[in-house]
């Protein structure tokens, strides 16, 4: 009985770590939706030729991050 009863507590165990990691990736995808919205602001309110790059490139940077995890997060949900 004991022997029956392994299998479904590794599928247990590897399923409450799936878990965790959607939870996880899906924190990371509301922090970073956060973080583009901020950088938005920023760009919105600075007038400085560099500011202005560097709200870009930090805008293109966090979109790039938030597709990967976006991507991860639908990968797990397979």
């Amino acid at each position: 009985m004991t022997e029956t009863a392994r299998p479904f507590a590794r599928r247990r165990r590897r399923e409450s770590q799936q878990e965790e990691a959607r939870r996880t990736l899906a924190e990371c995808l509301t922090q970073t939706r956060g973080l583009i919205a901020q950088a938005y602001q920023g760009f919105n309110a600075v007038q400085d030729p560099d500011l202005i790059e560097s709200y870009v490139y930090e805008i293109n940077a966090l979109q790039s991050r938030y597709s990967y995890l976006l991507r991860r997060l639908k990968e797990l949900e397979e």
